[in-house]
């Protein structure tokens, strides 16, 4: 069966992209970087791919907030083609950077069924400056909370390192939360310490379907098990925990 394909989307600022394309090829994927200015040339080529992943980093510098200027690109002259996208059996992955992009482009929390987004000036949620009001780069512990999920079946919890200032996820009023539970978007959970202030713990969001996942955490970050900072005190060995999320996106178009 042939590969399926996957767009690695970036912007200037763009800093993950290599490892991100990485993690989907040893997996089994074809992984293509793509300049998002070859996607704005020509909008069609987006239906070549299977997978959508828009990488971590600082997309033009976080210099209007995280991910703002990337995201209008998506839902501006990208938003028919991400339409025709989503109605397909596909898949989209934004990590850190990228979630801030997914989210602020209205492509979380609802997914092909709010795309395109009808703003009103009050979000469903943000990501915005993490508690402590500075970058932080450490290593936390994730409760998978939302198993329909692609990218995270047959995962129950997973150690991953965070690398980011604005990861805090506010959600616009005390109802949200209860409805993405009952959807089953709630994805990732901080377990046991939120590191950011995030509400109820999210660490990860997915859409209704299940396709689309954003998460702070950088899976790609986390593919041998020699990358964790205590592999020798855990003894562990092999692939890191983190490889997982890419394997299920490849295995499910096979």
């Amino acid at each position: 069966m042939s590969r399926p394909r996957i767009c690695v989307v970036r912007a200037p600022g763009t800093n993950c992209d290599i490892e991100t394309a990485f993690a989907f090829e040893s997996c089994g994927g074809e992984a293509e970087r793509v300049h998002v200015f070859r996607l704005l040339e020509n909008p069609a080529t987006l239906s070549d791919y299977q997978v959508l992943c828009v990488p971590g980093g600082f997309s033009y510098g976080d210099d209007l907030g995280a991910g703002v200027i990337f995201s209008r690109q998506l839902r501006g002259r990208l938003g028919g083609a991400l339409a025709d996208f989503l109605q397909r059996d596909r898949l989209v992955l934004g990590i850190c950077n990228g979630f801030q992009v997914l989210l602020k482009a209205g492509l979380l929390p609802g997914g092909a069924e709010s795309w395109p987004p009808q703003f009103d000036g009050r979000p469903e949620a943000t990501l915005t400056w993490n508690d402590n009001g500075r970058y932080t780069d450490r290593w936390v512990r994730l409760r998978v909370a939302a198993g329909k999920n692609v990218f995270l079946r047959g995962i129950d919890a997973l150690d991953l390192p965070i690398a980011h200032a604005e990861g805090r996820l506010v959600a616009r009023d005390d109802s949200t939360v209860p409805a993405w539970r009952e959807r089953g978007q709630v994805a990732l959970e901080y377990d046991p310490h939120n590191p950011n202030g995030s509400v109820a713990n999210i660490a990860g969001l997915g859409d209704p379907s299940g396709r689309i996942l954003g998460l702070m955490p950088h899976p790609e970050r986390f593919l041998f098990a020699t990358q964790h900072p205590q592999w020798t005190r855990l003894r562990l060995e092999g692939d890191g925990a983190g490889r997982r999320l890419f394997q299920n996106a490849v295995e499910y178009f096979r």
